[in-house]
């Protein structure tokens, strides 16, 4: 079983205190490193220290070493190895380097995992990383901000968080209150990462239908026809997003449409608010830049 080690370091211009005073906060709510939203957040089952369970994504880990200011050491018994930050002073503490290191010594399955498509993902989100940890620090990146291969792109487009089955919120009025008689209904939902924008304007484009009404953090879309009524409400939460389809039919050949229609519409709506959800996560703010209007506010 070979040992796989992969080794990431970035110097910035800044001293080693302020890029360890950013790492402290990995994983917190104002965490400025981890690339959210383009990335499912790293959280942990309790504040950042030695025992704190957690990961990102699939990815699972906990904390197994912790200096402030100066390393974190995350093992990871499924993969029979460990990933690492640690923040070295250069040039007598006027700069420092930043350095990711990973070690394991995943099986023959694993090995082909990491090759293929472990490897790829990671590397993208470790030079994030780094690149938040520079703008964060110092206001700027002295390299270009890391780009995607198309590779990359298809493994995230694939592997980004699918919308679940859920009921229909009890704040979305719009939605319930649509119809006086409603024939069908769903909702579907999905976590907004930080940095996600949570104005309800941005997640008009949902759907390609005009806006009936607004209130609040929902918005209602919708079309009627001669057979049937159509509304679907987007209502933006804290900490979700939520899309519920309400169906109202007026006739018979109505109700036969919808009896076809109604088995291909999860799907399509599902479908439209992952990609709409995804297109804004990649054009948010990087969390290096969010860390900056923060503090030059």
């Amino acid at each position: 079983m070979r040992t796989v080690r992969n080794v990431h370091q970035r110097i910035i211009d800044a001293p080693p205190a302020a890029v360890g005073a950013l790492l402290d906060r990995l994983a917190g709510e104002d965490d400025p490193l981890f690339p959210t939203p383009a990335w499912e957040a790293m959280r942990f089952d309790r504040p950042l220290g030695v025992g704190a369970d957690g990961g990102h994504g699939s990815a699972r880990y906990h904390v197994s070493a912790y200096e402030p200011g100066r390393s974190i050491r995350f093992d990871s018994p499924g993969l029979n190895g460990y990933h690492r930050f640690d923040v070295e002073p250069l040039d007598g503490g006027a700069r420092c380097r930043l350095v990711h290191t990973l070690e394991m010594r995943p099986g023959m399955a694993g090995t082909l995992s990491w090759t293929l498509a472990v490897r790829p993902l990671h590397d993208v989100v470790v030079e994030e990383v780094l690149d938040n940890a520079e703008r964060a620090a110092t206001g700027r990146l002295t390299r270009p901000a890391t780009r995607w291969s198309p590779w990359v792109r298809l493994l995230h487009r694939l592997s980004y968080p699918r919308p679940v089955a859920a009921g229909i919120p009890q704040e979305a009025r719009l939605a319930r209150g649509a119809f006086d008689r409603t024939d069908f209904s769903d909702a579907w939902r999905l976590p907004l990462e930080r940095g996600m924008d949570r104005d309800p304007g941005a997640w008009r484009g949902v759907l390609p239908f005009p806006v009936r009404a607004a209130d609040g953090r929902e918005v209602l879309l919708g079309q009627d026809a001669r057979h049937l009524d159509f509304r679907a409400s987007v209502l933006v939460g804290d900490d979700d997003v939520t899309l519920t389809t309400v169906v109202r039919t007026r006739t018979a050949p109505g109700r036969l449409y919808f009896a076809v229609v109604r088995h291909l519409h999860p799907y399509a709506a599902r479908t439209a608010l992952r990609r709409h959800h995804r297109r804004l996560a990649l054009a948010a703010p990087t969390a290096g830049e969010r860390h900056r209007r923060r503090v030059t506010r």
